[in-house]
């Protein structure tokens, strides 16, 4: 699957899960379209997280064109989306700024 053939992203969770329940309430709000996969109830959707989760069953699992993000942000989430599928990105989405902390790493890891 590229770019324009992506209809939804693949949202991998589990029940009870709390992180999961949260980032499915805000990509719902945003209006992005998922195809949700309980892994309690497919052994195949695990196996999926598992090759992303270095063997473990991590939720919430992503995964966009191939691009599995384990426990992300939903600006993460997006953020793979604008390069992978455009058109499901919310309207006046703004990619989030790096922190002055993150930009002082970068600065000394490039020095």
């Amino acid at each position: 699957m590229s770019g324009s053939t992506i209809n939804a992203v693949e949202f991998y969770w589990r029940p009870g899960c709390g992180f999961c329940a949260r980032l499915d309430r805000t990509l719902e709000n945003a209006g992005i379209p998922m195809v949700k996969h309980n892994i309690w109830e497919d052994p195949a959707d695990a196996v999926v997280v598992r090759s992303y989760a270095n063997g473990n069953e991590t939720v919430p699992t992503i995964v966009i064109d191939g691009i599995g993000m384990v426990n992300p942000s939903a600006d993460e989430v997006i953020t793979v989306l604008s390069s992978k599928a455009p058109h499901l990105v919310p309207e006046g989405w703004e990619p989030p700024r790096p922190s002055r902390l993150d930009q002082a790493a970068r600065r000394l890891l490039r020095d």
